[in-house]
């Protein structure tokens, strides 16, 4: 692989690394409080799935920078501010109710499913063997998000009505799915990675009718965003300092 191409990947797996890493945090905030303890137990491995993903992408990246990838991730975890993340703004939002957690997580692993189906076909090995070990996972993860959006949008009243509310606040958010990460252009041109936008239309047709089956009804005349991954909420630095508070308090340390 031409160097350019190594570096832009590397910014385009550290992009995916990210999406990982915060959404896991955010899932990992169930632990204890989800609705049953059978969900207690499934979403905080859903969590670590999703926290292990982002390692596996941040290890991958090393590998193309030339880093250490036992030392890399870390580093990129714990040691980054803020502003340096490039992760969606969808995964770093808070973690709401029950209905606006599973809603967000079946959005996002849908949208998943199809980039690392097109990744495990990618024209760079390692990137497509890493592909396919994840999204054996993760095709888990969407089973698990659809059946919690068809239960509670075809459930009560009230159930449907939070699941509603839930997709009226996420969808704007996850219009920014059809935007390229960073550096996809040329990769894509090279037949390295997908196209987002791509993705997005097939996203767009397969989720909206699941949503119908579901009850609930997306606002399809929500703008296609072009969310800068450099622009984030104000929740992400409060996340971000909870991530990595005990790591800060002695960054010498060894685990």
């Amino acid at each position: 692989m031409e160097r350019a191409h190594q570096y832009a990947l590397s910014g385009y797996l550290i992009a995916l690394a990210d999406d990982e890493l915060v959404l896991g945090h955010r899932d990992s905030e169930w632990t204890g409080h989800a609705p049953i303890l059978e969900e207690d137990i499934a979403f905080a491995n859903l969590a670590l799935d999703e926290i292990g993903h982002a390692k596996l992408w941040y290890e991958l990246a090393a590998d193309l920078l030339g880093e250490d990838k036992t030392t890399y991730p870390d580093r990129l975890v714990y040691f980054r501010d803020a502003a340096q993340f490039r992760n969606l703004q969808l995964v770093e939002l808070p973690k709401g109710d029950w209905a606006y957690s599973t809603l967000r997580q079946y959005l996002f692993d849908a949208f998943e499913a199809l980039r690392l189906e097109a990744l495990s076909q990618s024209s760079y090995t390692p990137l497509a063997d890493v592909a396919a070990r994840i999204r054996t996972e993760e095709l888990y993860h969407l089973r698990h998000s659809q059946a919690w959006v068809l239960r509670l949008g075809l459930g009560t009243q009230e159930s449907g009505g939070r699941m509603q509310a839930a997709l009226d606040a996420l969808w704007p958010y996850a219009q920014a799915l059809a935007a390229p990460l960073p550096g996809e252009r040329d990769l894509h041109a090279a037949g390295i990675v997908p196209s987002s936008a791509d993705l997005f239309e097939r996203w767009s047709g397969e989720v909206t009718q699941f949503l119908a089956k579901s009850g609930l009804q997306a606002n399809l005349q929500s703008p296609v965003s072009d969310f800068d991954r450099r622009t984030h909420s104000p929740h992400l630095p409060a996340l971000i300092e909870d991530l990595q508070s005990v790591a800060r308090l002695d960054p010498e340390a060894t685990w």
